[in-house]
């Protein structure tokens, strides 16, 4: 039995060679940490990468934790599931990460749910609620660089892992870190009598359960669109074909180039799909041939969606706070509709990340639902969603900012496979109306309001002048207070999730729970403009957000856009001060 990756022993071997004394630090002296989504890290040799041994021992320490929280795991079991990532230089691929987990727990007698070939991310949470499972595991890097991969874990409750178990299963991986004997022994998958593939049983109960946000089926199989679908070189073109065959929709036209697994991504400069009409080219240039006018782009593991509508011979590819404002719209018109008796709404729930827009809390102030607004990262959206549930509250969408949906809630997480079909259905209906996505998005403007946003960011790689400039903001001209004004535009409250302070709040504690490891300031100005200042989990950034909420009836956009424009721009110059503090502005 083979007990170690040659590849990445000489990686080290080379590294020892030539004396790099300061990259052997850098993959040696730290440890990967559970972040927004997971362990995610560069494939390679080290305790700072992705690994077959980081692999292993992340597991041994997950079995360690799974196995005191629930005394029948050895009922209960977990899932594995893979994408499509590898990488020759260091021997490590999904699927071989993805049966050594699988092997950590064999050799403990634990069952597992290995799928036999690569699975869209959100399959895993499905499966885990599906089978009850205690947990799941997907690897996956989703959108990052060809470079990483990632270690996703999910909880019983199909929820991606939060404190206090990430804190907890850090620990655990610590005192495993001694690979067992059997970790290695891929050849469990294959002679383990505890191992089975779920995939055929999981994907004809993801579709038949795909129904449920399936509204239109006869109208769907009529309508005169087309459309595209690129899978970015993931796991996406199947499941998309599947999905789109459920609502009875025509099949997408997939980019060929695209539709199969490619671990390098030759035809993207990265794989991220919400980088817009760069990446999309192939797409675009396609539809264009085949004369359609909607463009659906799955990231490689297929949890985000991009879409984009030819709009008087231009595409226009939506932002995932535009493509929100739709999605919740529609899937509150067809609550609305097969629920005529409903008039109490308070049981209908949407969510949304903080750093996203407030269209859904707009709707929800209209038309009486209940709005809950997370930190940002799904794992919050995933775990409120249990607690909302646990109260009798039907959760109808969620989603984050960076093109992540959830319409219904099968799936406890983000899907680009239910987003892109559901998308297609609305763009049916609306055509029947002679809408497009785009002429309706402006109609929910001026129902409940324009939402102009802009999201970018700044680089910094010396942490204390991040803490500085943080600092600066919380000690304000010197005082123990925060500013009331940036250049001319008043601020009304603050939000502070870092130290907990909300001015919005009577005892002015904030909501949202405390993340005192990371710094966000939220500022709501006067104008009705709402601002978000946030680092990075994973880079050396100060994200900001900001979003212009408008009343119902304001039509001139241009007007709105310009203002928040100017806002932006005096929120960086005057908070993060880009030039005194070295920044790295964005080049775009």
């Amino acid at each position: 039995m083979e007990k170690l990756n040659h590849r990445t022993r000489a990686q080290i071997e080379s590294l020892l060679h030539d004396g790099n004394v300061i990259e052997l630090q850098r993959r040696l002296c730290s440890r990967m940490s559970f972040g927004t989504a997971g362990l995610r890290a560069a494939m390679g040799a080290g305790f700072a990468l992705i690994n077959d041994l980081t692999i292993i021992q992340s597991t041994q320490g997950l079995y360690k934790y799974l196995s005191i929280y629930f005394p029948d795991l050895g009922k209960r079991g977990i899932v594995v599931g893979y994408d499509t990532r590898g990488q020759e230089a260091s021997g490590c691929t999904s699927e071989r990460l993805a049966k050594l987990t699988a092997a950590v727990m064999l050799s403990k007698d634990i069952p597992v749910y290995l799928f036999s070939t690569y699975v869209p991310t959100p399959f895993v949470p499905y499966a885990v609620k599906n089978l009850g499972a205690a947990a799941g595991v997907m690897l996956t890097a989703s959108h990052n660089p060809k470079e990483d991969n990632g270690y996703k874990v999910y909880w019983v409750n199909g929820a991606q892992i939060s404190a206090p178990h990430d804190k907890e299963i850090l620990k655990c991986i610590e005192e495993s870190l001694e690979p067992w004997p059997e970790s290695w022994n891929e050849n469990l998958c294959s002679s383990s009598p505890l191992r089975s593939d779920p995939l055929v049983c999981i994907s004809k109960c993801y579709m038949e359960e795909l129904t449920s946000v399936c509204f239109h089926r006869e109208l769907n199989a009529k309508t005169p669109l087309k459309f595209v679908h690129s899978a970015f070189h993931g796991v996406g073109h199947n499941y998309v074909q599947q999905a789109f065959a459920v609502f009875n929709l025509p099949p997408p036209i997939p980019v060929p180039e695209q539709k199969d697994p490619d671990s390098e991504f030759s035809t993207v400069s990265c794989p991220n799909p919400e980088e817009g009409e760069s990446v999309l080219e192939l797409s675009l240039r396609l539809a264009g041939k085949e004369g359609a006018t909607i463009v659906l782009a799955t990231d490689p593991d297929a949890d985000r969606l991009a879409v984009a509508e030819k709009c008087d011979n231009r595409w226009k590819v939506f932002t995932g706070n535009e493509m929100a404002a739709l999605l919740g719209w529609w899937m509150l018109l067809n609550w609305k509709d097969r629920h005529p008796e409903m008039v109490d709404m308070e049981s209908v729930c949407m969510l949304a990340t903080t750093v996203s827009s407030k269209i859904l809390k707009a709707f929800a102030q209209i038309e009486g639902f209940h709005f809950e607004e997370t930190l940002p990262g799904f794992k919050w959206i995933g775990n409120k969603i249990h607690e909302l549930e646990k109260k009798g509250k039907v959760v109808l969408f969620a989603f984050e900012e960076s093109i992540g949906f959830m319409c219904g809630s099968m799936v406890p997480d983000k899907d680009g496979v239910s987003a892109a079909a559901v998308v297609a259905e609305m763009a049916a209906y609306l055509n029947t109306k002679n809408l497009t996505l785009n002429r309706q998005l402006e109609n929910i403007y001026e129902i409940y309001g324009p939402h102009i946003s802009r999201t970018s960011y700044v680089i910094c790689h010396d942490p204390p002048t991040i803490k500085r400039i943080f600092s600066r903001l919380r000690n304000w001209n010197g005082k123990d207070e925060y500013p009331d004004s940036c250049g001319v535009y008043r601020i009304t409250h603050i939000r502070d999730v870092t130290t907990g302070y909300d001015s919005s709040q009577p005892d002015h504690k904030c909501v949202l729970p405390l993340t005192k490891n990371s710094q966000m300031v939220t500022f709501t100005f006067h104008s009705g403009i709402v601002a978000t200042l946030r680092t990075s989990g994973t880079e050396p950034k100060i994200k900001y957000y900001t979003e212009f909420c408008a009343l119902p009836g304001k039509r001139d956009v241009s007007s709105l856009e310009e203002e928040l424009q100017k806002v932006t721009t005096a929120l960086v110059e005057e908070f993060l001060e880009p030039d005194k503090n070295n920044l790295i502005r964005r080049s775009v």
